[in-house]
């Protein structure tokens, strides 16, 4: 399985960006799927998550769970991060994750996660 990330950027505080993540070499919707993002000097941190199957549930950090929403596309095996208005603590390089087994957290850590994209840079200013 490999995880492509991209549409990070360079935008000013309140603005939007959407991240996407192409899975490749297997169905998306058989994953449970995160994004995590880590800031200079810091440790990665859990953003959001989705759940595969019918009961699918949605999981954010709390700063950015009014922000931020995570989405699949199946039908282009694409997992997406929009998010609005974007504060400077935004700014990190995000990465988005996979996970064949159910996620044994909440938040699920970093370390659950069995694939890993090589991360897109987003940055905010003031």
């Amino acid at each position: 399985v490999q995880l492509q990330a991209s549409g990070g950027g360079l935008v000013q505080v309140g603005n939007s960006l959407r991240l996407s993540c192409v899975v490749s070499g297997r169905t998306l919707s058989t994953y449970n799927m995160g994004w995590f993002r880590q800031a200079p000097g810091k440790e990665r941190e859990f953003v959001a998550a989705m759940t595969w199957g019918q009961d699918t549930r949605d999981l954010y950090a709390d700063p950015v769970k009014d922000r931020f929403v995570i989405s699949r596309d199946t039908a282009k095996n694409t997992l997406y991060l929009q998010m609005i208005s974007l504060k400077p603590e935004d700014t990190a390089v995000y990465y988005c994750a996979a996970r064949r087994r159910a996620f044994t957290s909440n938040p699920p850590m970093p370390e659950q996660f069995d694939f890993w994209g090589q991360g897109t840079q987003v940055t905010v200013s003031s």
